[in-house]
């Protein structure tokens, strides 16, 4: 059982930059069996998959639309996943949710899924306004 609890949502201006940051609650030493992603849903608009980083936190992956201001890595050692937001746009608002699938077996620890690859625990979500 993975309970996940996103942190770090707010205002930030055009520009401005954002850590958001996914705690991971489990009996389990670390995160090393799950995948882990950001997904992102605007204001009357359908949840869309943002990042996703492999289950040894060696391999990220991102939405063509976020690719070169968005970073995702993954903390081992507290059992969290941070996505920083740089330059930051109006379009990168809405709610950011943290979800984790559970590594499929055959699955090297490098292995990293698409985006639409279906999670298995979702957390409930940190709000992100970028306003001036």
């Amino acid at each position: 059982q993975l309970q996940l609890v996103e942190s770090g949502g707010g205002l930030v201006p055009p520009g401005g930059s954002l850590r958001l940051s996914c705690a991971a609650s489990t009996s389990e030493f670390s995160l090393d069996n799950y995948i882990i992603a950001w997904f992102r849903q605007a204001p009357g608009k359908a949840r869309e998959g943002v990042s996703c980083i492999s289950a040894d936190g060696t391999t990220p992956t991102y939405a063509e639309f976020v690719r070169g201001r968005f970073t995702n890595s993954k903390d081992h050692a507290n059992k969290m996943v941070h996505l920083q937001i740089d330059g930051a746009i109006s379009a990168a608002s809405g709610v950011y949710y943290c979800a984790a699938a559970r590594l499929p077996p055959g699955r090297g620890t490098g292995w990293i899924p698409g985006l639409a690859y279906p999670m298995d625990y979702w957390g409930r979500g940190t709000l992100v306004t970028v306003s001036s």
